[in-house]
């Protein structure tokens, strides 16, 4: 089953991966208050005239080891989960109902609280996929990244950004300034060493 999702969602993020680049690039611009990508259509054109079909999948590769490794990390957690401390704790209540009678004596039958487990497992699922989504966003970090290096928009150069080779490139110099991180609390940001922001 998960080897099928995952087939599925490398699929999906195939297909859908250029307008995920062309929706980062749209957002950049207005680091620079530029109008380089003014729609869909002006968008596509631009990029295959300025770095053909390999610019629609900048920053594929990162962003698909991502969803891969993020999907085989929750479906294993949420199946050690269900399996070694939902189901070996289950609970049981009494069934409702006439109850057997054999040699005159009544039997209690017990039966699992299957509301109460299909619900624990659903929490267990959304659970994994929270931390899943925490260990791999640096993936998903150098992957958008890469989407808008060097695409010659000023969001994506010096000052605001270095040209990175490769994604390799970009998250070996993350990785050196201790920055695989960034951006992914809501409510926190961490200011790189030695750079001071000033507001205006």
């Amino acid at each position: 089953q998960t080897s099928r999702e995952m087939v599925a969602r490398s699929a999906a993020t195939l297909i859908t991966h250029p307008f995920h680049v062309i929706t980062l690039r749209c957002m950049v611009q207005f680091i620079g208050r530029e109008t380089k990508y003014s729609g869909t259509l002006s968008a596509f054109a631009t990029i295959y005239r300025e770095e053909g079909i390999l610019g629609f999948f900048a920053g594929l590769i990162p962003r698909l080891l991502g969803d891969i490794l993020s999907l085989w990390l929750c479906n294993m957690l949420a199946y050690l989960i269900n399996t070694y401390a939902l189901e070996n704790g289950v609970g049981f209540a009494p069934r409702s109902g006439p109850r057997p009678h054999f040699g005159g004596i009544q039997v209690l039958l017990l039966l699992p609280q299957v509301s109460t487990m299909t619900e624990m497992k659903s929490y267990s699922q959304a659970v994994t996929g929270f931390f899943a989504s925490m260990l791999t966003y640096p993936f998903v970090l150098v992957s958008n990244l890469m989407a808008v290096n060097n695409c010659g928009l000023a969001g994506g150069l010096l000052p605001y950004a270095p040209t990175y080779s490769s994604w390799l490139d970009c998250w070996s110099q993350l990785h050196r300034e201790g920055n695989m991180s960034r951006g992914n609390s809501l409510f926190f940001r961490k200011v790189p060493a030695g750079k001071r922001y000033v507001w205006e």
